[in-house]
């Protein structure tokens, strides 16, 4: 099942955004995403979050228009887009496309870049677009299928440490079991040669992000 979810960032790509809403079978709003959907002439199925960036009239008029509304305390343990994405993986999403994600807050968004980290979200695809770029997590033990068109750009970057045994296909600088070391740059602006590509490490967390042209 494929899931999109507008959180609460920015959505400076409205052509763009409306490409990825051209085939889902849940969409969710997290908290103030509603004003993207708005924004997008979208209905979400799932309004989800503390809600604290709507208003009453804005709420009834969601709830009006039969979306279901799931509403959390402020004082919460995850933001409102985990919520949102823990939703999701609930219903049985094996795909999530988050809109959204990155804004002003550098604190907001950087959790949002490392919540498909969590342990028990990684086996899920959950991909970050901002325009033409496409942000995914790979973790130690998978395989990440890398979708595009040929001269798209990929940049692979370590997190929390060296990424060992990197094997990469589709690409123009191919990795053959090898290491990126934290800090380093080594893997920046590489070159997808085929329409797909992938990405499979043995240990450590990879950042792989993807312009499209």
């Amino acid at each position: 099942m494929r899931t999109i979810i507008l959180a609460n960032g920015e959505l400076n790509d409205l052509q763009a955004a409306r490409a990825a809403l051209s085939n889902y079978d849940l969409l969710i709003a997290a908290d103030g995403g509603a004003h993207h959907c708005a924004a997008l002439g979208v209905t979400p199925d799932v309004l989800i979050g503390d809600l604290d960036s709507l208003g009453a009239q804005e709420l009834e008029a969601f709830r009006a228009a039969g979306v279901k509304i799931i509403r959390y305390s402020t004082r919460k343990d995850y933001t409102d887009l985990e919520l949102a994405v823990r939703y999701a993986q609930e219903q049985g999403a094996g795909e999530i496309v988050i809109l959204a994600a990155l804004g002003a807050r550098w604190d907001m968004t950087l959790a949002n870049l490392l919540l498909p980290a969590a342990a028990d979200l990684s086996r899920l695809r959950i991909s970050l677009l901002d325009g033409p770029q496409e942000i995914l997590l790979v973790c130690s033990g998978e395989e990440l299928e890398l979708r595009g068109r040929p001269g798209d750009t990929v940049s692979l970057i370590p997190l929390g440490g060296d990424a060992h045994g990197l094997t990469t296909q589709g690409l123009e600088y191919p990795l053959h079991d090898e290491t990126l070391y934290f800090g380093k740059t080594r893997g920046i602006s590489n070159v997808l040669t085929n329409s797909r590509g992938s990405v499979r490490v043995r240990e450590g967390t990879v950042l792989c992000v993807v312009i499209h042209q």
